[in-house]
C-alpha cells in the first residue's frame, strides 16, 4: 500500500444537538482517486468543509502527509451536548483557516460553481496563483515583483495549455459552456500548486456527454500533476468507472468502504443508497 496522504480520524462534527458527521474515519493513499458517497444529507460536503479548515470539528484529527493538521475536542456547552464517541481521546486544539490549508498543499471545488464570473479564463487562475505569491506589500507599491509576476503568468498559461483551456483564455469564465466551467474551476484549484484535490460533485449540473468528458480530465488531471483525488460525486456511473475505493456514509456514519465492485455488492449500500436510485 502507498503512503497515507489524508487520515481522518473519529471526526464528529456536531451543531447544537445535531450530529452531522459521526465518528468517521479513513484514509487516502498517494495517487488514488477515493470516492466518498452516500444519500442527500448524509454529511458528505461537511466532512469536506471539516477537512479543508471551514468548520473545526467538534471531536477528533485530520492528518495530511503523515502530520496533524487539525484537532479538536468537545469543549464548553459542547461538553454537556456532544453526542459523539471518543470524548476523551483528542485534547489537542488545531483549527487552521482555509488559506492555511490550501498553502499546505490541499485544494478543493465546490458542488456551486465559484468562479469569478466577470474575469477571464487567465485572470480566474492567475487569482488563485497569487496565493503562492512571495512578494509583500512594499514590494508590490514599488513594482520590485514584476520577475514573480511573469513567472505566475507563463506558469497559468502553461496550465491552461495542459489543460486545453488555453485557446478560451480570453473569455470571460460565464460565456463558457457549463462544462468547460467545471474544468476551469479545476483548473483554478491546481494553480494552488496541491497533493491533494478535494472535488465536491464535480458532475453536478452535466449532460452524459459533459460528464464523460469531465470523467476523462479527473483522470488527466490525477496523472499530469502526480495528484491524489478524493471526491464527492452521486454520479454513479462515474464514481464506478473512476474510483480506486469508494467510502460510503448514512446518517453521518460510516456504513462500508472498499472497491468500486465490493460497493455495488454491499447489501447494506443498495438498501442505504444505490436501490433508492434504481427504485426512482
Amino acid at each position: 500500500m502507498s503512503e497515507k496522504v489524508l487520515s481522518v480520524e473519529d471526526v464528529t462534527m456536531q451543531f447544537g444537538g445535531v450530529v452531522a458527521v459521526n465518528n468517521l474515519s479513513l484514509e487516502v493513499h498517494k495517487g488514488e482517486i477515493v470516492s466518498l458517497i452516500g444519500p442527500n444529507g448524509a454529511g458528505k460536503t461537511t466532512a469536506f468543509n471539516v477537512i479543508t479548515g471551514v468548520y473545526a470539528p467538534t471531536n477528533g484529527s485530520v492528518e495530511f502527509e503523515g502530520k496533524n493538521i487539525i484537532s479538536n475536542y468537545p469543549r464548553g456547552k459542547m461538553e454537556k451536548l456532544y453526542a459523539g464517541e471518543h470524548k476523551g481521546k483528542y485534547k489537542k486544539v488545531l483549527e487552521p483557516t482555509p488559506d492555511k490549508i490550501t498553502k499546505l498543499g490541499i485544494a478543493r471545488t465546490f458542488q456551486n460553481i465559484r468562479l469569478f464570473k466577470n474575469l477571464t479564463v487567465l485572470e480566474n487562475v492567475l487569482i488563485a496563483k497569487h496565493m503562492r505569491m512571495k512578494a509583500n506589500v512594499f514590494a508590490d507599491t514599488f513594482l520590485i515583483n514584476w520577475k514573480e509576476e511573469k513567472k505566475m503568468k507563463e506558469d497559468a498559461l502553461e496550465l491552461l495549455r495542459i489543460l486545453d483551456l488555453y485557446e478560451l483564455k480570453d473569455e470571460k469564465s460565464s460565456s463558457l459552456p457549463y462544462g468547460k466551467q467545471r474544468h476551469l474551476e479545476i483548473a483554478r484549484a491546481l494553480a494552488t500548486t496541491p497533493s491533494l484535490l478535494l472535488l465536491d460533485e464535480p458532475a453536478a449540473g452535466l449532460n452524459p456527454q459533459e460528464t464523460d468528458e469531465l470523467t476523462d480530465f479527473i483522470r488527466k488531471v490525477r496523472d499530469q500533476f502526480h495528484l491524489t483525488v478524493f471526491m464527492i460525486e452521486h454520479h454513479m456511473n462515474l464514481v464506478m468507472d473512476i474510483s480506486d475505493r469508494i467510502y460510503v456514509i448514512d446518517f453521518g456514519k460510516m456504513i462500508a468502504n472498499g472497491t468500486p465492485n465490493e460497493i455495488q455488492n454491499n447489501q447494506r449500500v443498495i438498501d442505504a443508497y444505490l436501490g433508492v436510485a434504481e427504485d426512482e
